[in-house]
């Protein structure tokens, strides 16, 4: 049996793609996890699919064992052997399905279980089959503190050759000995966990960046001496022409002779054309030097705040949460220029909440951005065709904010079908688009790439309206919100759940 993954000058593009995505790449991939790193779009997803056999590359060979597995971002069906796993008693079922917490009714009601049930289930059924390679694309989507640890330890103890996409820092910093950055269509591995990777890719951008501003200074310092040798050349031909001398001179049109054929003034000319060729090499270093731009964030528009004095104000009431499970909440009031986090366990009741105040929000459609933890995909299919079809002026600064968001707006223009992560990014740029009133994000930094996380936050800082924010990431919180509702079980009731408003 194979023991080892490897791309062997792999190439690969979409039918209708105006650029191949990958070319010539070469990877070697043994035991132990892999970490995938790139901005939403850049193909992570592509490259897993790759080494699973779920795409065939345009060029190149792919090597692998024979079992593979490859974990999807969705989670919208139950895996094809969760029946089979549930129902097994053999050692390793029964050590999945309790270090991860599976319950065998999620077998007959896999529409009402959480994102973060379906998960853990997912890749529970994974593991349990004990595949060569196993492909996980972002593993940690909708999982709180305690479940993200199950899982962690879980993977820790899988023995194949593993590939991970996730924006969890933490799980890929303590699970990967290696990390492959994508920049499309470049390919590197680096060793070592995110945090180490990251610090050499801001090392060579660095580098280039230096680069390029001293081949452009040279370049500019070569263009004032060509300008230079130029008009010292001019003269000099000035000097050598017989115009202007009289028909009968011929002293001094010997003078003129003799000085072409001693080239005394023709030194001009050679230094011309020696620099003409300097300059070429100069511009061409220059312009080899592929630089990153950073981006400015000012997407925000005058009239991105309500002028109420309050957004919205329920009251007090108790939300039926599946079969017996309950949420208890008080009256809930928001200003406009609130920042407040959403948080509690898996299954609280978060989202149903929000779903549960929606309707009750005297905010129009046009001013409310709403984007939940899983937009379908053609939905996303759906939000990139009106973005297409609005006016050119709306659609560039749609496309700045996209870019700002961390992503490649002609390359997204040009997909057919964007990833969740650039969907939630459409779907925030359209919504700011229409000068928000109120932003409510379930889940804001799921299917974004470490570096587009990084932007959201960056952008939300500068936010005018108000901020709801669902979420577990507590870092992302910490730096956006300034107000908490926080759900946890009640101590006197089994299966209620009750929201408290933390200063």
């Amino acid at each position: 049996m194979r023991r080892f993954l490897t791309f062997d000058e792999v190439s690969f593009s979409y039918e209708k793609a105006l650029s191949p995505l990958f070319i010539h790449v070469r990877l070697t991939f043994n035991q132990g996890w892999t970490g995938l790193i790139g901005a939403n779009g850049t193909g992570k997803t592509t490259l897993l699919k790759l080494a699973c056999g779920v795409l065939s590359p345009s060029e190149g060979l792919i090597a692998r064992p024979d079992m593979t597995i490859y974990c999807a971002q969705r989670t919208d069906d139950p895996p094809e052997m969760l029946n089979a796993f549930v129902t097994s008693q053999d050692t390793l079922s029964y050590r999945l399905k309790g270090q991860l917490q599976i319950n065998e009714e999620w077998i007959r009601r896999w529409d009402s279980l959480s994102h973060g049930e379906r998960k853990r289930s997912q890749i529970a059924v994974a593991l349990w089959q004990e595949p060569s390679i196993l492909a996980i694309d972002e593993p940690t989507n909708h999982l709180d503190m305690n479940a993200r640890q199950m899982l962690s330890d879980a993977l820790h103890a899988y023995r194949g050759i593993g590939l991970i996409v996730s924006h969890d820092r933490d799980l890929l910093d303590s699970l990967c000995k290696q990390c492959v950055f994508i920049d499309p269509p470049h390919v590197m591995m680096r060793p070592g966990g995110v945090t180490q990777g990251l610090v050499e890719h801001r090392k060579e951008r660095e580098h280039e960046a230096r680069s390029y501003r001293q081949t452009r200074n040279e370049f500019q310092r070569l263009r004032r001496e060509q300008a230079r040798r130029r008009e010292l050349a001019d003269q000099q031909q000035k000097r050598r022409s017989k115009r202007g001398i009289a028909k009968h001179d011929h002293d001094a049109k010997a003078k003129k002779d003799l000085a072409r054929v001693t080239g005394r003034d023709g030194v001009g000319g050679k230094l011309l054309r020696q620099m003409n060729g300097q300059l070429k090499h100069a511009e061409e270093k220059w312009k080899s030097i592929t630089l990153q731009k950073t981006q400015t964030l000012g997407i925000w528009m005058p009239g991105s705040k309500s002028k109420r004095n309050t957004l919205f104000s329920i009251g007090s009431g108790c939300i039926k949460l599946g079969e017996s499970a309950s949420l208890l909440f008080p009256d809930l009031c928001m200003q406009p220029e609130d920042r407040i986090a959403l948080t509690g366990p898996n299954g609280a009741g978060k989202s149903s909440l929000i779903e549960y105040m929606k309707p009750q929000i005297p905010i129009s459609d046009e001013h409310l951005i709403y984007i939940p933890q899983e937009i379908p995909l053609h939905e996303g299919n759906e939000i990139l065709t009106i973005i297409k079809k609005v006016s050119h002026h709306r659609l560039g600064h749609i496309m700045t904010i996209i870019s700002r968001l961390g992503s490649d707006p002609a390359r997204l223009l040009q997909s057919e079908s964007p990833s969740p992560g650039e969907t939630r990014k459409l779907l925030l740029a359209l919504g700011i688009s229409r000068l928000p009133h109120l932003i409510i994000m379930d889940e804001p930094t799921n299917h974004l790439d470490i570096e587009a996380i990084e932007c959201l936050e960056t952008a939300l800082v500068g936010c005018p309206c108000g901020l709801l924010l669902i979420s577990h990431d507590r870092r992302f919180l910490s730096a956006l919100t300034q107000k908490r509702w926080h759900i946890d079980k009640d101590s006197d009731v089994r299966k209620r759940y009750t929201l408290r408003e933390i200063s």
